[in-house]
């Protein structure tokens, strides 16, 4: 299953990691969609707000529908067909989706099959492991590349950086029966968990390997659904490494979230500088405050268009954006 994420690039940087190339080629990045509404963070539950992409022609009826849009939704899809006036009504969980009941299901079938695909982005995801003495965090993302640490400026050609994990989604959009703005939301579909994190859960989001995947998920007037559905199997490019359960409240929103720790050590997790700086300016931009410089945040970048990278620097350069030296190595589980 996928019940916690992290999404700490703020919105331009978040622009920019997402460039990919259109139909003919030429290299572009997704317009925002009232950029306004979104805020990066360390620990994302369900019915928090969260970054998807999706296809421009969902928003405007005469566009290409390989150009892409970044929109904010809200995490937990409410069906168009909901009838109730407040969808917290809803008596049923819709943050996950499974994938062999995806097209049975009344609340995703429907939006599925009139091409509803979103990518959900986000650093990684948490993931927790029942023990005997408790359940264990773990931080889940995709392989790093050598280069990720580099700060990019604007006009560069490239964004090097932090890869994104790309999720695939379902979004819907509900209007109030008496009027009012619409609502998006989307849910993250799930599949059964490779074997490399089996032994952490038995679930794992659908997540969308490349720019390839993502472009057919996205183009519902290309790729039709049967098609589309194709695409969603478990990967073996993931890492991951054990965190503290601080990450366990909602609440808490630092760096320390998915700090790398060393298994049977008791850390007490204090705040850092860069925690702190974070933390600030997430609570300033929360009360409204003039948007900070993408300069002033920590650089945790991306680009689809690069190729895997190997599994084995991915921890070393969290620690070095996180300020951190000495933690332990990702943990890859072996046959």
């Amino acid at each position: 299953m996928c019940g916690r994420t992290a999404c700490s690039l703020g919105a331009d940087n978040l622009r920019r990691a997402c460039a990919y190339r259109d139909r003919q080629g030429r290299r572009r990045q997704p317009e925002w969609i009232q950029a306004e509404r979104y805020r990066p963070s360390y620990n994302k539950g369900p019915q928090s707000r969260g970054p998807v992409l999706l296809s421009r022609r969902h928003l405007q009826q005469d566009a290409d529908s390989s150009e892409r849009v970044l929109m904010d939704m809200r995490w937990g899809l409410v069906p168009s067909w909901f009838k109730k006036d407040d969808p917290s009504k809803m008596q049923f969980n819709t943050s996950n989706c499974r994938s062999d009941t995806m097209l049975k299901k009344s609340s995703y079938k429907g939006a599925l099959l009139k091409g509803k695909r979103c990518v959900v982005l986000a650093d990684g995801f948490y993931e927790w492991q029942q023990q005997s003495g408790g359940k264990q965090p773990y931080f889940i993302y995709f392989p790093q590349t050598k280069d990720t640490v580099d700060e990019g400026k604007e006009g560069d050609e490239e964004w090097k950086g932090w890869r994104l994990l790309t999720m695939a989604g379902i979004f819907d959009c509900w209007e109030p029966p008496t009027g009012g703005e619409m609502l998006y939301t989307y849910t993250i579909i799930t599949v059964d968990a490779s074997k490399d994190v089996s032994f952490i859960h038995h679930r794992m989001p659908a997540i969308l390997d490349g720019d390839e995947a993502i472009r057919k998920w996205l183009d519902f007037a290309e790729v039709p659904t049967q098609e589309a559905v194709k695409l969603i199997q478990p990967t073996d490019n993931i890492v991951f490494h054990p965190v503290s359960t601080f990450v366990n409240s909602v609440h808490n929103n630092t760096p320390e979230c998915l700090t790398p720790i060393e298994l049977g050590a008791k850390k007490e997790v204090k705040d850092t500088p860069s925690s702190k700086m974070m933390l600030g300016w997430l609570k300033n931009s929360q009360e409204g405050s003039p948007q900070k410089k993408e300069n002033d945040l920590p650089r945790w970048t991306s680009q689809f268009i690069h190729s895997p990278s190997p599994k084995k620097t991915s921890v070393d350069i969290m620690q070095q954006w996180l300020g951190k030296e000495g933690e332990p190595a990702a943990k890859k589980r072996k046959a």
